[in-house]
């Protein structure tokens, strides 16, 4: 009801509504468009249609309408998966291996951990299954040279620092001081001793050239439009474009460029982001694979076999919440030639 609503909604939100609920006239079938029953924008599921049929369209947006689970990743170095499955039972908290990511816990519900001896020691951390698999596709070794390229809060490169066993080098890069001082903190708690956080003003840093044809593997998570994040950040869709989808592919094709000029002969090169718009994905990468012969494609059902996880979405990692349970992720896995 209108004027149920009114009160609550400034004068220029009313009259937007009035003129709203005056115009509206509803399909003669009674069934609405696939943007209406989806809850997504109309220019969002045209990008879509090009790649899937409107039932799946229907699905996704269904499930990205549903809060999101509360995804853990277990710190190896100071725990195992069974430990910390067996002590949240004891605490009363619901909680199963997630389907595919080794040392990822899903709990039911939303507890409160920031408490939680298990957090606070570093023995946990949350991470959402698809963020801890795109570190699977790095693989990176002990003693090696890696970079997460766009470190953020540190997520990713926690896990990569475990994977590593706290030897080698890690780079942290970004160009947020605020992120990078939010992952000082859960850098201690990780008890990683091979992680150096370097604040960059730009991918064109002096810092990131000085360190060109040097490293073993790059993971690039680029900044995107964030709809593989929409069951927690659902504003998300309404704040995006398709001008900002074409921005953010400009920036993002001169991220993995810049990012690429670090690695050595035989590197590994892993790009993605935490959307499922081929425009924002498979579409950078083809084109940076064009402008780049010396680096080749490697399947990402290939790598994931050789970590010994039974997911196979093909030569691109793509996940989608409807289907695998987690957030929207896509990652493509390419290696330098020797």
């Amino acid at each position: 009801s209108l004027r149920q609503l009114e009160p609550l909604l400034g004068r220029d939100d009313a009259l937007w509504a009035a003129e709203l609920k005056g115009s509206s006239v509803p399909p003669s079938d009674g069934v609405p468009p696939l943007h209406v029953a989806a809850e997504l924008p109309q220019w969002l599921v045209a990008m879509l249609a090009a790649e899937m049929p409107e039932g799946e369209i229907l699905a996704l947006g269904r499930a990205l309408a549903q809060p999101a689970p509360l995804d853990l990743r277990v710190n190896a170095l100071l725990t195992t998966r069974e430990k910390v499955l067996r002590q949240l039972l004891i605490e009363g908290i619901n909680a199963q291996p997630t389907p595919h990511a080794p040392l990822g816990i899903r709990i039911d519900g939303n507890p409160a951990l920031s408490r939680n001896p298990l957090f606070t020691s570093g023995r946990i951390e949350v991470q959402d299954e698809g963020s801890q698999l795109l570190c699977y596709l790095l693989a990176p070794k002990r003693r090696e040279m890696v970079v997460d390229f766009c470190a953020g809060a540190g997520g990713k490169t926690l896990a990569l620092g475990v994977l590593m066993q706290s030897q080698g080098r890690l780079y942290a890069f970004d160009v947020s001081e605020a992120r990078l001082n939010k992952f000082k903190p859960r850098l201690k708690r990780s008890g990683l001793s091979n992680v150096h956080p370097q604040l960059l003003a730009s991918e064109n840093d002096i810092k990131v050239k000085r360190l060109a044809g040097k490293i073993d593997r790059v993971l690039v998570d680029a900044p995107c439009s964030g709809f593989g994040t929409l069951r927690r950040n659902p504003d998300l869709k309404w704040r995006q474009s398709e001008a900002g989808i074409a921005e953010l592919a400009a920036k993002q094709r001169a991220i993995l460029t810049a990012a690429a000029a670090l690695l050595k002969p035989g590197g590994r090169l892993v790009y993605a982001t935490c959307s499922f718009l081929r425009a924002e994905n498979q579409d950078i990468v083809a084109a940076f694979l064009a402008a780049h012969p010396q680096f080749g494609l490697v399947p990402a059902n290939q790598v994931l076999a050789q970590q010994h996880i039974a997911l196979d979405t093909g030569e691109f990692l793509q996940l989608y919440p409807h289907r695998h349970g987690c957030d929207g992720f896509f990652a493509a896995v390419m290696a330098r030639a020797k």
